[in-house]
């Protein structure tokens, strides 16, 4: 996942901003999108600890 910059609009609302390499805005969301999506998503830990278990179960 790209680094995100905390920004502000001029209505005072938090956005995230991606940049590409040039250092051009890539995407823009407003926060309360985007942390809906985090919420949503599994971390790559998560995921590992799940079939860890998953596998354990299996074994028994």
């Amino acid at each position: 996942m790209a680094k995100r910059t905390t920004m502000r609009s001029s209505k005072d609302t938090k956005l995230y901003a991606v940049r590409d390499k040039k250092g051009q805005f890539k995407d823009i969301q407003t926060y309360k999108r985007a942390h809906g999506q985090d919420i949503k998503r599994k971390s790559k830990a998560e995921t590992a600890k799940k079939k860890v278990k998953m596998t354990a179960r299996k074994k028994r």
